[in-house]
């Protein structure tokens, strides 16, 4: 039976392979980009003291949210982390984290615009983003390893890959929502495709986007942490040296700094409901 095996295998191999063999020097190029702009975020939050730090994160978080409860829970939360002696791994684990989630946005949200205009295009699109989503973690990291050697970069890249289609999907589902009514509406009043855009589309599909924008935050969250096992930074280190280990205090330590800073960003970045006539 082996002998009419399709070898996809033999053939992903060959091609990442002649990718390896004639773009080298791209990949190398690209790879020392992206780590020198990484690890200038890392290296600009470490830079400031923790505690002023985590002062100025409690106030972004009540900024966004007007919740006492949720600065008090972020401020506590970091502190905690920082007296558990994670704080350069969880900085580490967050600049990972906010810098994959802005790639994915920039990447994402228009495709999930342009594809939300374009039904065909999301039709073949589509497949694609099933695959993305269902492809197990570890599989991505093998060609970017192999691509782009150990480090940030296959963790950050194979993040990126494995996000990205949250927030495609999500936009696209709150363009194609807005109701016909709403377009035809702001046709009438003589606007053009981009003020349709801007004005309706946009604007209605904001808790759509600002879920997939979470969502994309969660599994970025998730990978980065995997991501521990080509050489990445952050909490997914200490994780993997206590699996290695069986070194059970440190892995609760560590799975515990990666809990709240999961719990922290969900609720700092969910979208904030502004009370329409007295309801909320």
């Amino acid at each position: 039976m082996n002998n009419y095996k399709i070898p996809l295998g033999e053939v992903m191999a060959d091609f990442v392979d002649w990718l390896t063999l004639h773009g080298a020097d791209y990949f190398d190029t690209f790879a020392d980009v992206l780590e020198t702009s990484i690890h200038t975020v890392t290296d600009g939050l470490l830079w400031l003291n923790p505690l002023v730090l985590i002062g100025l994160f409690g106030l972004l978080a009540h900024l966004i949210q007007r919740k006492w409860m949720l600065t008090l829970f972020v401020v506590a939360s970091f502190l905690l982390i920082l007296n558990l002696g994670y704080w350069q791994e969880t900085i580490e684990t967050l600049a990972q984290v906010l810098f994959a989630t802005f790639v994915c946005v920039l990447i994402g949200v228009p495709l999930g615009i342009y594809a939300a205009h374009k039904p065909v295009f999301y039709t073949v699109m589509q497949p694609l983003l099933d695959l993305m989503q269902t492809v197990p973690t570890f599989v991505y990291l093998i060609p970017t390893l192999t691509l782009f050697g150990l480090g940030v970069v296959p963790g950050l890249i194979s993040t990126v890959v494995f996000a990205v289609a949250a927030p495609i999907r999500l936009t696209y589902l709150g363009i194609h929502d807005v109701p016909a009514e709403l377009m035809d509406a702001g046709k009438a009043f003589g606007c053009s495709r981009h003020q349709l855009l801007m004005r309706i589309e946009l604007p209605h599909a904001m808790p759509s986007i600002s879920a997939g924008i979470t969502q994309c935050i969660m599994l970025s969250l998730s990978m980065v942490v995997v991501a521990a096992l080509v050489g990445a930074d952050g909490l997914g280190k200490p994780v993997v040296r206590a699996l290695n280990t069986a070194d059970i205090a440190v892995g609760f330590e560590a799975g515990l700094a990666i809990v709240l800073l999961a719990i922290i960003l969900d609720r700092v970045c969910k979208q904030r409901i502004p009370s329409r006539g007295g309801a909320q």
